[in-house]
């Protein structure tokens, strides 16, 4: 017993000269980042900032789809097996985009801002959260239908689903980007 508690206490003695020259932590929470998801969260005013092309078109109105419904997308060329992924949020998320509380434009002005980027950074996969619209004038899903629209509409988006309840649910769309051409 006596040799085990030299030897326990040898290895104590041994750690404190070791971090003897430590300095204390200034805070003691960790701060965890997760490298696997790049939350990017552009939040631009439409007059402050303007597209240069801007790919959705206001001409046609968006049908109004219900706050709970869920939204989906399969572009031509997306196989099954990839839009079953998507639609289950097995494909890792790269990037999300947060539009709750943007108006139309600015929303317009900022997704589309944000998949020149997602393009540009060659990011295939994102969350973006548009909200149910529960807090809207009238309650309607205003954003929701326009996204519905606009992605539908843009070249780049090869297909959309409603997120599983754990990412938003009915709030909140999985999307797949079309890979940027090599230059």
């Amino acid at each position: 017993m006596a040799d085990n508690e030299t030897e326990h206490d040898d290895d104590f003695a041994l750690f404190r000269q070791e971090v003897k020259d430590a300095q204390p932590l200034s805070q003691n929470r960790a701060q965890i980042k997760t490298p696997q998801k790049t939350s990017v969260r552009l939040m631009h005013k439409a007059s402050q900032t303007e597209c240069a092309q801007d790919p959705f078109s206001s001409l046609i109105e968006a049908e109004l789809v219900g706050n709970e419904d869920t939204l989906s997308y399969q572009g031509d060329g997306v196989q099954n097996r990839l839009f079953a992924k998507l639609k289950s949020g097995r494909l890792h998320l790269e990037a999300e985009l947060d539009l709750h509380g943007l108006t139309l434009e600015a929303a317009r002005v900022t997704l589309a801002e944000f998949i020149e980027h997602c393009q540009l950074q060659q990011i295939r996969c994102v969350r973006l959260i548009h909200g149910k619209g529960w807090s809207s004038r009238q309650q309607k899903p205003v954003l929701k239908s326009h996204l519905n629209q606009w992605l539908r509409q843009h070249p780049t988006i090869l297909a959309f689903h409603s997120a599983t309840i754990e990412d938003g649910g009915a709030g909140a769309l999985y999307v797949l980007l079309r890979r940027n051409a090599p230059d």
